[in-house]
C-alpha cells in the first residue's frame, strides 16, 4: 500500500502534537511535585548497602532504566524477581513503584524489607497506599491512576504519565547523585555493558 503525501503529512503533524501533549503534562506534572523529600531519598541511596529496585508493567522498565544508571554509578543495585536478586538486609534500600500503591507483589515486596529492616522508598499516586503506609520516604506522582479515565490529570492512556515520571524522576536523582559522585562520564563508561 503506497501512503500519500497528505497521509504523511498529518501524521507527521498528528505525532507532533501528540508528543507535545506528553512533554507538555511532564512539565505541568514536574511542578506540582512536592520535592522536599529528594534530600532523603538521595542520602538513602548514597548510604545502601545494596538497592533493591522493584516494580510492574511499564513502571518495572522505567524502574530497570534507573538500576541501570544507578549501576554506572557503581552502586551494588538488583532489580527483584530476578534470578540472580540475592535476599534483602538490614541495611538495604528497596526503591518501590506502583501508580495505584496497591500491586500486590510490591506491597508484599515492601512488607519483607520492612521485617527485615531495611528501609523503603516508594513512590505511588496515592498518599493513602498500603505500599505508602510501609514507606520510610514516599514520593506522590500526581498523575493519572491506570483506571482514571476521565483525563483530568492525563489525556494519555492508562498509567503512561506516571510511568514517564517514574524514568524521568529516576533521570533527575542520578544526575543529583552523579553530581555527588564527580566520577566522569569516561569513568562511568567503563561500567556500561560490553557483552550486549
Amino acid at each position: 500500500m503506497e501512503l500519500t503525501d497528505q497521509y504523511n503529512k498529518e501524521t507527521a503533524t498528528t505525532i507532533k502534537v501528540n508528543l507535545m501533549q506528553v512533554l507538555h503534562e511532564n512539565t505541568i506534572l514536574a511542578e506540582t511535585i512536592d520535592y522536599s523529600y529528594f534530600g532523603e531519598l538521595i542520602s538513602n541511596l548514597n548510604h545502601a548497602s545494596a538497592i533493591f529496585m522493584f516494580a510492574s508493567g511499564r513502571s518495572g522498565f522505567s524502574m530497570r532504566s534507573i538500576a541501570m544508571r544507578l549501576m554506572h554509578l557503581g552502586l551494588k543495585v538488583y532489580f527483584v524477581g530476578e534470578t540472580t536478586t540475592p535476599a534483602i538486609q538490614k541495611d538495604d534500600l528497596l526503591w518501590a513503584a506502583s501508580g495505584s500503591g496497591t500491586t500486590s507483589s510490591i506491597v508484599k515486596a515492601a512488607e519483607k524489607a520492612k521485617q527485615v529492616g531495611a528501609r523503603v522508598m516508594t513512590m505511588t499516586t496515592n498518599t493513602s497506599s498500603r505500599l505508602a503506609e510501609l514507606a520510610d520516604v514516599h514520593i506522590l506522582i500526581p498523575a493519572a491512576e491506570k483506571e482514571d479515565h476521565n483525563g483530568a490529570k492525563s489525556t494519555q492512556y492508562a498509567g503512561s504519565l506516571f510511568e514517564q515520571a517514574v524514568l524521568l524522576i529516576g533521570d533527575a536523582v542520578f544526575m543529583a547523585l552523579w553530581k555527588i559522585d564527580g566520577t566522569p562520564a569516561e569513568e562511568l563508561w567503563k561500567r556500561h555493558a560490553n557483552m550486549e
